[in-house]
């Protein structure tokens, strides 16, 4: 039974969609951003174990044409496609499936993704998809799928949706898997985990995840924006055992020759103390500390005395964290959990300690003003002059709602929607779907130019050490050029995806 798993290359004005991986969604000029899709690889190694032939079919990763990949996908002639959507993509993949299906009627479709989570009922009025796979675990519900069709299981797992006598019926409730490091670890060469990176991360590089869903040292995160947080992970945070991601790492960097490694679990795994020293020691205990660069998304309250040196001894680079806004009352209001002062002093404790740092920045709340906008910026280029040094960074991005975060119903109850709340195609392309005081194109520009400031410029060459410092920064500068063209004035943002 063949299975090929999706990403078709889709293009809006030269642009290429941030797919993979991604919980905020955009397409950019950017050629630097591939994110390894960490979910579905995992989803792709369980049905090869499984004894399913299994086809990875990233289009965008591979930069294919759109004719070349399909007519890749229909040579193959597979049983079963899986797709993995967003609300900003949901539409195309509709237009996909219904295409997909004339050219190849007796092949059945999975779609999974956290705006389907929220919403399986409308993909399966909208297009002739045969399931929907719902919840962050969807590599084991797609497996399941996949033994129903094959006869090996008569019961399809929970969080599936599928039409029965024409209406939407569900097999019931998602079940989250209780032990992380039960799953195999991910077959790379399968996968083809040699075409992504980011513009800020060493290669070779290999992306891993510690655990799935953010947890923070005050509890499980809760951001208002978070489509996964709410979608996927029930507001829960799971760690793998830190022993298995230790020698998941050794086997990355013997094998694979693998410089860095990024965890693209949401706040990484070192907001639990216990979890970081065993991590820690473990990395010791097999001799990969200092033999590998490790970066990953981090929040500010878990950078504390205790934590950065544990995170020095096991090998830690660059932290990424967020900032969102440089003003309390929307860092309440979007439930953060962090004060602004808590994440400048983070950021500076990590930067103290030699950690290159990521600080990502969101403007176009509909209550932040222009002064409460120069206070973001004005932080941002504090926290990104302070101390610089090669891969320190920045990134902004518009306020998107994310249709079911509580986000979204917020802006709706308050009538704040720029566009109709269901033109799901406008919600990716760095313009405002949300009426805001000021515009936030124009700031997301001036926080991307924060990179040119000649103090950052000055400070991060006088750092570089090596000739991989150098590469670092030639493709952040490839990448940042990428970045300002999303925001470039008078782009139609209601055209066509195609």
């Amino acid at each position: 039974m063949r299975v090929a798993l999706c990403y078709p290359p889709l293009v809006y004005q030269g642009r290429v969609p941030v797919m993979t991986q991604s919980r905020i969604f955009s397409f950019t000029h950017s050629r630097e951003v591939r994110i390894y899709p960490l979910v579905m690889a995992q989803a792709a190694t369980l049905l090869k174990r499984d004894g399913f032939a299994v086809a990875w079919m990233d289009g965008i990763a591979a930069d294919e044409s759109p004719a070349a990949w399909r007519a890749r996908l229909e040579a193959g002639d597979p049983d079963l496609v899986v797709l993995e959507t967003k609300a900003s993509l949901v539409t195309r993949h509709w237009e996909f499936i219904r295409d997909l299906k004339i050219r190849l009627p007796r092949t059945r479709v999975v779609l999974a993704g956290d705006h389907v989570s929220y919403f399986p009922k409308e993909s399966l009025r909208a297009c002739p998809v045969d399931y929907v796979a719902t919840g962050g675990d969807y590599d084991l519900s797609v497996l399941g799928i996949a033994r129903h069709l094959r006869g090996d299981a008569r019961s399809l797992p929970g969080g599936v949706w599928r039409l029965e006598g024409g209406r939407a019926a569900s097999t019931g409730a998602v079940r989250q898997l209780k032990d992380l490091s039960s799953l195999p670890w991910i077959d790379r060469d399968l996968t083809e985990w040699w075409r992504y990176g980011e513009a800020y991360l060493h290669r070779p590089v290999a992306y891993i995840l510690s655990g799935r869903g953010c947890g923070t040292v005050k509890g499980p995160g809760r951001c208002t924006f978070c489509i996964w947080q709410y979608a996927f992970w029930g507001k829960r945070a799971r760690l793998r055992d830190p022993g298995d991601v230790a020698r998941e790492i050794a086997s990355l960097v013997d094998r694979y020759g693998v410089r860095e490694v990024f965890d693209d679990n949401e706040a990484g795994g070192m907001w639990d103390l216990a979890w970081l020293r065993a991590f820690t020691e473990e990395l010791e205990r097999i001799g990969v500390a200092g033999r590998v660069m490790i970066s990953s998304n981090c929040r500010a309250d878990s950078v504390t005395p205790d934590r950065v040196g544990l995170m020095k001894r096991a090998g830690f680079r660059l932290l990424k964290i967020a900032l969102e806004s440089g003003n309390d009352d929307t860092l309440r209001r979007i439930a953060k959990d962090e004060t602004v002062e808590e994440v400048v002093r983070g950021v500076k404790l990590a930067k103290d300690h030699g950690f290159a740092v990521m600080v990502t920045t969101m403007v176009g709340f509909p209550w932040e003003t222009e002064f409460e906008l120069q206070r973001t910026y004005d932080i941002a280029r504090e926290l990104l002059l302070y101390k610089a040094k090669p891969g320190d960074c920045l990134e902004a991005n518009i306020v998107i709602p994310y249709p079911g975060t509580p986000l979204h119903r917020y802006i709706l109850d308050h009538g704040w929607f720029a566009v109709p709340p269901g033109d799901y195609d406008r919600y990716g392309l760095s313009r405002p779907v949300v009426k805001a005081p000021v515009d936030p194109v124009l700031w997301a520009r001036r926080i991307w130019g924060l990179h040119r400031d000649p103090r950052f410029l000055v400070r991060s060459l006088a750092s570089v050490r090596s000739w991989r410092d150098l590469e670092l920064a030639f493709r952040g500068l490839r990448s940042l050029l990428g970045h300002e063209r999303d925001y470039e004035p008078g782009t139609e943002a209601s055209a066509p995806v195609s």
